[in-house]
């Protein structure tokens, strides 16, 4: 049996959930051939899996690296790690901080920078929309089904990200969206790039998640200091 589609077959049958994925390669799980050939018939993303030679190093080399990841766009995005800096921050931004989050992803994006981020509202929206907008690459990683974008308010961005950018998901299909998701979400940003900025976030917020992950993995941090009064 051909080891890429059964990594994709366990993906889409365990909704992208790293833990029972690995517990069925352990368990050497029974395959039916007709249910691996139904669920792989109900995916319409593009796929690449840990066995898979394009499959990144900076992925393969972290906690828990995920096994298949589901994408729209152009994946060569990717092979540029060090034009890739994650920008992060809160889902309510001010106004400072989105107009310093357009003003930074400009700068970046006009010296070939490619901008990651997770298609949160708020401060990731600001940054995937400025990419777009001054003919920048983006990259965003969901913590959700790849057909399942969150929040809906993002799904502009998402129909041109899929055509002109890169969409990457460890859950496949129309999987909603867990509180449990965006942190594994996070690392994956942190993971893509090389650096990480923050332009505004609430002193607990799931981005200092990305920040502790980005930490972990050696990542340089950046973050916009506050103006009080701006």
């Amino acid at each position: 049996m051909d080891a890429r589609k059964l990594l994709a077959f366990l993906a889409i049958k365990y909704d992208g959930e790293y833990n029972r994925m690995v517990q069925a390669i352990k368990d050497k799980e029974h395959i039916n051939e007709e249910e691996l050939n139904r669920l792989l018939a109900t995916n319409t993303a593009s796929y690449i899996t840990i066995i898979d030679k394009d499959y990144p190093e900076f992925f393969r080399n972290i906690n828990r690296p995920p096994l298949v990841l589901f994408y729209y766009g152009d994946w060569k995005i990717t092979v540029n790690f060090n034009q890739c800096v994650a920008i992060v921050g809160s889902r309510h931004p001010d106004e400072y901080g989105l107009n310093i989050t357009k003003t930074i992803t400009t700068e970046l994006v006009n010296n070939g920078i490619t901008v990651v981020s997770g298609l949160a509202q708020g401060i990731d929206r600001q940054a995937h929309e400025a990419a777009i907008k001054n003919n920048g690459k983006t990259i965003a990683v969901l913590g959700s089904g790849i057909d399942n974008p969150y929040p809906k308010s993002n799904l502009d961005i998402y129909e041109i990200m899929k055509k002109d950018h890169l969409i990457i998901s460890e859950y496949p299909g129309k999987i909603n969206p867990d509180a449990t998701h965006f942190p594994m979400r996070n690392r994956l940003v942190a993971a893509l790039a090389r650096a990480t900025l923050v332009t505004q976030a609430h002193e607990r917020s799931g981005t200092l998640i990305t920040v502790s992950y980005a930490l972990t993995m050696g990542r340089d941090i950046y973050c916009v200091p506050y103006l009080a009064g701006h």
